[in-house]
């Protein structure tokens, strides 16, 4: 299997059976990633994570170094991406704590970098971007699932937000009228640059809470933490059955 990626929280270089072998702080021609690479092994799995908002949960959504972050995976030797994120759920069965597996996104962000398609081109470059995450990979983490005994939903869209700040109640009901199933702040354009490296990327998303105006009451940051602290768990089990099945 080829060097594996995984973007996502800290705790998630705690997973049974790593063994973590160095920390390699790196630099790109797009700037420093958001924190340094931790290399490590699983079985006969070589992993990489990257923490996407920094060491200390510090670099708000809009302010990650998307390129730098994707560039310094590709060239660590990593092939296969899974971006782990929280997220919000619209649809009434992406409650808190359910982990899915989109297959679609759409794009609300606004003022990212978010090509390497722009300066010194011979020709200006497209990427096609039908279908945005890697289905090959998809597969693997549906099969992962029912092999570790983790329910996941196959499919969903999400709608990639701007933040730092939550979305209005209008601006959800926006969203579910265009199709979106899930809402988060980093799905893109992480998921367009990396299809502009050629790399096999797959969202992991972990619903924290309810959607504006699809709750009771406001959005409570405990809330969102203690759903969290319970489904990354989880997650973990997900990751640590997958490079099983796949060493």
């Amino acid at each position: 299997m080829a060097t594996l990626g995984i973007i996502g929280g800290t705790g998630l270089t705690q997973l049974k059976g790593l063994t973590i072998t160095r920390s390699e702080a790196v630099k790109t021609p797009y700037g420093k990633p958001s924190a340094p690479l931790v290399h490590g092994r699983i079985n006969a799995v070589d992993v990489v994570f990257l923490a996407r908002h920094g060491e200390k949960h510090s670099i708000p959504p809009h302010r990650v170094n998307y390129r730098a972050n994707l560039f310094a995976l590709r060239e660590a030797g990593v092939e296969d991406v899974i971006a782990v994120a929280a997220v919000g759920g619209i649809r009434e069965d992406m409650a808190p704590g359910v982990i899915a597996l989109p297959e679609q996104i759409i794009d609300y962000t606004w003022g990212r970098k978010h090509t390497f398609f722009e300066d010194e081109l011979e020709t200006v470059t497209h990427i096609d971007f039908t279908t945005p995450y890697c289905e090959t990979l998809r597969g693997r983490l549906l099969a992962a699932s029912q092999a570790c005994h983790v329910a996941v939903i196959d499919g969903g869209v999400y709608g990639a937000t701007q933040g730092p700040r939550l979305e209005t109640a209008a601006e959800i009901d926006r969203m579910q009228r265009d199709g979106c199933t899930l809402v988060g702040m980093t799905g893109m354009p992480e998921a367009a640059l990396a299809r502009e490296l050629g790399l096999c990327y797959a969202s992991c998303a972990v619903v924290a809470n309810r959607a504006a105006g699809r709750g009771d009451g406001e959005i409570s940051m405990e809330d969102i933490e203690s759903t969290l602290h319970k489904a990354m768990g989880q997650v973990g089990v997900l990751l640590a059955g997958f490079m099983k099945i796949n060493e």
